[in-house]
């Protein structure tokens, strides 16, 4: 009789154990008390979120590999960056324009919505946060222009992350308004030695280490070995980063975002940014999805809308094995 429990509770425990958690959206304190949103996949996937930025800091698979490179020196102090992850780079990219580099959505707290209007019908299995940005009376100091920014982010039930961004002119004076926009992706990686981008060979690009000098890429398959930071322009929808040492793509598929960025400081570059860690320039890449080459204009009650998928699979010798 003893052994018949034990074998029954066993089995319970084991049972319970093997059985996937409920996909969740966790709000919680993160690094120095800034509010974050934790999304959780039924099978083990995460996605962190500080409402700060509405900055993605995390995206680990399944097996918790975490697939986002984030700064051994990045701070979570207001109003600086936080450098890694997934920057939203609004209104304004880098320094082609008026504002401060990158614009500031990325220096601003968002609000997560509860009933913010469906964008489609959602997917079983699938959780999501919405979060919004408007305009303020500081930001209209700066940038004389109202707006309402929607930001869904979304994971779903194979460890993939959406982000799909919905911007509104709301301004009251029948002015339009023109933006170029970025998701800022950093990948982490095994070693930038044994990283490749895929989907960009053969197009033009501008060579930001020489004053957006404009080229052409005669290669297929772009490798980096040096302090590299191009934009280019007319991109493919899908794109990718297969590392050689960790047998994984990570895949990019963007839509309404026609541009990209190609970016490793390097060695060098790296001592003059001061939080990013002198050898992290190894364990990343940034492989951005963007609208730039020709700046998105809105007229009043117009609204622009953009997404990304991300996701990953492990691949032995080109073939794809099993999603991560």
């Amino acid at each position: 009789m003893i052994s018949y429990l034990l074998y029954v509770t066993i089995s319970i425990v084991l049972w319970v154990q093997l059985q996937p958690t409920l996909a969740s959206v966790e709000i919680t304190k993160g690094i120095n008390g800034l509010d974050k949103l934790v999304l959780r996949q039924t099978h083990g996937s995460t996605v962190d979120v500080y409402l700060y930025g509405a900055h993605v800091t995390s995206w680990k698979n399944d097996q918790g590999k975490e697939l986002l490179f984030l700064s051994s020196k990045a701070t979570f102090s207001p109003p600086k960056a936080i450098r890694g992850g997934i920057p939203i780079i609004f209104p304004q990219f880098s320094n082609i324009g008026p504002l401060k580099s990158h614009g500031f959505a990325r220096n601003r707290v968002w609000t997560k919505e509860n009933n913010s209007r469906p964008l489609q019908s959602k997917p079983i299995n699938e959780v999501f946060v919405d979060l919004l940005l408007k305009s303020t009376e500081d930001d209209l100091k700066i940038w004389p222009n109202r707006f309402e920014y929607r930001l869904r982010i979304t994971l779903g039930l194979k460890g993939e992350v959406t982000m799909t961004s919905r911007i509104k002119n709301t301004n009251t004076d029948k002015k339009p308004f023109n933006f170029t926009f970025a998701y800022h992706n950093y990948f982490a990686v095994s070693n930038i030695s044994e990283v490749r981008v895929e989907g960009l060979g053969k197009l033009d690009y501008l060579d930001n280490t020489k004053n957006r000098t404009k080229f052409k890429d005669t290669r297929d398959i772009i490798t980096i070995n040096s302090e590299t930071d191009r934009i280019y322009l007319g991109t493919p929808k899908k794109l990718a980063i297969l590392d050689n040492k960790k047998k994984q793509r990570v895949s990019i598929e963007k839509d309404g975002l026609p541009d990209a960025v190609v970016w490793n400081p390097w060695k060098e570059k790296s001592k003059t940014v001061d939080d990013l860690g002198p050898d992290d320039y190894k364990s990343m890449v940034a492989v951005e999805a963007l609208a730039i080459g020709k700046p998105v204009i809105l007229n009043p009650g117009q609204e622009w809308k953009a997404s990304q998928n991300l996701s990953a699979v492990a691949v032995t010798v080109g073939l794809e094995v099993h999603v991560l």
